[in-house]
């Protein structure tokens, strides 16, 4: 496993700078539309915005969870590195992982079922880049303190 390490590091990268960055756009830009735009155009372009994530977004998660997996895995060995500061810091970014997982899973289970509405989608949006902040900063910091 050890020569693939790279290359799940790679996808877990690369997945996480999507996820982010769609809700940092969600969250910084397509929310401040709304003061330009009125109540029908904005409905139409997040109509457009949520048919177009439905389609990549899962993809996405499911390779970001399951790299996520691997890489814990072959960092922690199991979970013998549980209980070292190291080990504190991943299991908590872990659990940060598994609350966005759970906010995005009632998302997509609110658009489907059509209860996403512009209040739960902006909020969806903000606390799901909250809780993506903590994991990068534990992704970063979690190898120096």
């Amino acid at each position: 496993m050890g020569a693939w390490y790279p290359w799940i590091v790679l996808v877990h990268l690369a997945c996480a700078i999507v996820f982010v960055g769609a809700v940092t756009f969600e969250v910084l830009v397509v929310e401040s539309l709304h003061r330009h735009f009125d109540t029908a155009v904005m409905q139409r372009i997040e109509q457009a915005i949520m048919v177009r994530v439905r389609r990549f977004m899962p993809v996405i998660v499911v390779l970001l969870f399951a790299s996520g997996f691997v890489l814990f895995d072959l960092r922690c060995d199991g979970l013998a590195c549980v209980g070292s500061r190291f080990g504190n810091l991943l299991l908590l970014k872990v659990l940060l992982a598994f609350g966005v997982l759970g906010v995005f899973v009632n998302a997509m289970w609110a658009m489907r079922s059509g209860k996403m509405d512009v209040c739960r989608f902006r909020h969806t949006h903000r606390v799901v880049l909250g809780l993506m902040v903590g994991i990068v900063f534990l992704a970063k910091t979690m190898f120096y303190l």
